[in-house]
């Protein structure tokens, strides 16, 4: 049986994420630390939040082990604090998930996601019910700590050039969905010497503007403003900000794939070394890779794969195309506001952001989904074929098939009778034609 998948658990509060089932997942990962050591808790601002948030500090309570309350604040914020100043971290949220979701995920103690052989192990528990309680003199002890916030902007300015943004005085237009980044990412803009313009910046689990997920068509109003106020840029949040999306000086939004490969370029033209991303990521990446003369590193798909990746080669750079981008210099996780402030220290040289969208390679993608049965069993067998056939391909996650001018890649959805298809080539056309051979390869196994 499987519990989490690809970032944590999720579901609808109160019909599969109970409270029940949080306590119990944190009962495990209590037994799993030993029922000892401090955890620290947080949540992003869904209105389910408090409930499960509640559940989970029951759950390690009653494991012994110590609880710091650090109330709402982004993902990464809570894994810089965990990095800092606690032996392990949860963080109660779904991410970009519509509002009526809610999750959970489980932080190790240096600040990353806790590695998929440790979810197995807690999973283990989880479902055999194993849970070690501590004796009554020994149920922890909870405290509270609202600094946490504020200790991730001062960690986010000491780990770019914040002098030379400062000087700039840029114009940014931000909307952060009234997800958790509407208490980080105005204060971390303004204290970098920006004139910032808040939009759905209040704090309501509700979601009323938009849905948490940041894409082009729920960002009109945000692509409007950037025109109207000849802003230099627009930034939105997910619902926990781990992610950033930007529009341009020009209201156009950049799109995330172009967005990982025009800040990997412009880490390599600072510092030589490793690159990373999942399989699902851009040739672009390829190209850039190639064309600095490093390393690029494949994954499974999911931001714990290559921050794990990451830490082990120490590289100096990665990320997903959804807008999921990791510093290492400041954190092993994907971090929406240091992308942001990030990309506000490569404009401070003078380069305006449709600029660097257009520096690098131009391609075009096409994706899908089919339903089946068994989707994995599917595509064990499409790469147990495809790899007798001496076909190229990598088989990191699914079954990824190159060629000359593209590639397909077909993998089970790890929480969905689906498997997805994705294209890519330097033609729409092509990128299309790729991708219905992906779906007639699937149909002709299914």
């Amino acid at each position: 049986m499987k519990l989490f998948g690809t970032n944590g658990v999720r579901g609808i509060a109160n019909e599969y994420m109970t409270p029940q089932m949080v306590m119990d997942i944190v009962r495990s990962f209590g037994t799993f630390m030993g029922n000892k050591g401090t955890v620290a808790i947080g949540r992003d601002t869904r209105i389910s939040g408090e409930m499960l948030k509640a559940a989970a500090i029951a759950g390690a309570l009653s494991s012994g082990l110590t609880v710091i309350d650090v109330g709402i604040g982004p993902t990464p914020s809570i894994q810089y604090y965990v990095r800092h100043h606690a032996d392990a971290g949860i963080v109660i949220t779904a991410s970009h998930n519509p509002r009526e979701y809610n999750g959970i995920k489980l932080i190790d103690g240096d600040g990353t996601e806790i590695s998929r052989e440790d979810e197995k192990k807690i999973e283990q528990i989880y479902f055999t019910k194993e849970f070690k309680s501590a004796p009554w003199q020994y149920t922890g002890d909870l405290r509270h700590d609202l600094n946490a916030n504020d200790l991730y902007i001062k960690g986010i300015i000491n780990a770019i050039n914040a002098d030379v943004v400062r000087e700039k005085k840029f114009k940014i237009i931000a909307d952060t969905g009234c997800g958790a980044g509407s208490l980080t990412l105005p204060f971390l803009l303004r204290q970098l010497g920006c004139e910032v313009i808040s939009i759905n910046a209040q704090v309501d689990g509700t979601f009323p503007s938009r849905n948490p997920e940041p894409t082009p068509d729920v960002l009109t109003q945000l692509s409007e403003l950037v025109i109207k106020e000849k802003a230099d840029m627009g930034v939105a949040h997910d619902g926990d900000a781990d992610r950033a999306v930007f529009f341009d000086e020009n209201g156009k939004f950049i799109d995330e794939e172009v967005l990982l490969a025009m800040m990997a370029k412009y880490v390599l033209e600072q510092k030589k070394g490793t690159i990373v991303t999942p399989v699902s990521s851009s040739q672009r990446m390829l190209d850039i890779a190639k064309e600095a003369n490093v390393d690029l590193i494949w994954t499974a798909v999911g931001s714990i794969n290559v921050a794990r990746k990451m830490m082990e080669l120490k590289a100096v750079f990665g990320g997903e195309g959804n807008g999921g981008l990791i510093f290492p210099e400041h954190q092993y996780c994907r971090d929406g506001a240091m992308s942001c402030a990030k990309l506000l220290e490569i404009m401070a040289s003078g380069k305006k952001l449709s600029e660097m969208a257009m520096s690098v390679p131009v391609y075009f993608n096409s994706k899908t989904k089919v339903e089946c049965h068994e989707p994995k069993k599917i595509v064990e067998k499409i790469k147990e074929d495809i790899i007798l056939k001496n076909i190229k391909v990598d088989t990191t996650d699914g079954v990824k098939i190159w060629y000359e001018d593209g590639w397909v890649l077909i993998r089970p959805s790890g929480t969905e009778p689906i498997i997805r298809i994705f294209a890519e080539s330097r033609t729409k056309e092509r990128a299309m034609e790729l991708m219905n051979e992906g779906v007639q390869v699937v149909k002709n196994y299914g």
